[in-house]
């Protein structure tokens, strides 16, 4: 009668073969592990630790305790970026997101003729480089030859300084998110529509279901899921917007296009204030990470009703 070859191997090699097999999942996914400890880790618990200390370019860092998040409790200008961060959010949601279900639904529409093309033509900004798409944006809004202007003369509405006017910039920017955002955002949702059955929404216009009825009682319970995903990276994008009120107006008017990376950039990069600078990531680190589990859970919550 033949031996089995597992029991015929010494009890040390079987001991070392099962090791082996246990830690090669371990190894096949530790450099994920090892590129998020050095990338994202590393930096989160150093931003943090030097959040506590005065430290000014070269000058030596002196331990400061809690004094730079009091300084931040009375920085107008800070504030002021927290603010339009949270109008950019807010709109986010409220507009980009809407909008995109809705170029989702039109792609998706048997009815569209060149549907490939117009897919293509929705995701072109996403490919665009974000600089190349300010400068566009810079002439568009331009006061005294941009288009914009030019089209609303012909309604005789007199120029509009787009990117100098305080009330009106951070719509100005905003309008670029709206353009470069919602092509990305409507193919995830286009992917979502795909993947519902199609057998299902015959079967409800069988029955008597009208357009709206199909998508608000089997399109959008089956689409709960990717609109958890979408609201979430609609949330952490807006929260951490930098490039385009950076490049179109520098954070102006009178701070009134000024986000929080961009306050941070300037206290970190250009004034060199390390530890005041490391307060504003570790502030707004907080905040996302609150804000995103907080949509996360309402949001799960929702879809599994």
């Amino acid at each position: 009668m033949a031996v089995p070859i597992a029991a015929s191997m010494p009890e040390k090699a079987k001991r070392g073969f099962f090791r082996q097999d246990l830690l090669a999942p371990y190894v096949f996914i530790s450099p994920f592990y090892i590129l998020f400890t050095i990338f994202f880790l590393v930096p989160t618990v150093f931003a943090l630790v030097i959040s506590l200390y005065r430290w000014r370019a070269l000058s030596e860092a002196e331990f400061f305790a809690l004094r730079n998040f009091e300084r931040l409790y009375g920085d107008e200008i800070f504030w002021l970026s927290v603010q339009n961060t949270a109008f950019y959010s807010a709109a986010s949601l409220l507009v980009v997101v809407p909008l995109a279900l809705l170029e989702a639904l039109a792609l998706n529409s048997k009815k569209l003729y060149f549907r490939t093309f117009w897919r293509a033509v929705y995701f072109v900004p996403i490919v665009t480089s974000t600089v190349a798409v300010a400068m566009v944006f810079q002439l568009l809004y331009n006061r005294e030859f941009g288009l914009i202007n030019a089209v609303i003369g012909y309604f005789n509405i007199a120029p509009i300084d787009w990117l100098g006017n305080r009330d009106v910039a951070k719509y100005a920017v905003m309008g670029v998110v709206l353009w470069r955002w919602t092509g990305l955002l409507a193919v995830y949702f286009l992917a979502g529509l795909q993947s519902i059955s199609q057998e299902l929404l015959e079967a409800a216009e069988i029955d008597g279901a009208n357009t709206l009825q199909r998508f608000l009682y089997i399109t959008l319970p089956l689409l709960r899921p990717v609109v958890v995903f979408v609201m979430l990276i609609v949330l952490i994008g807006a929260m951490q917007i930098f490039d385009d009120p950076r490049i179109m107006t520098d954070g102006g008017p009178a701070n009134a296009t000024l986000s929080v990376v961009q306050y941070l950039y300037t206290r970190g990069i250009e004034r060199l204030e390390y530890g005041y600078a490391s307060a504003v990531g570790v502030f707004l680190f907080v905040v996302i990470f609150v804000l995103s589990l907080v949509q996360f859970r309402a949001l799960r919550g929702f879809s599994e009703d």
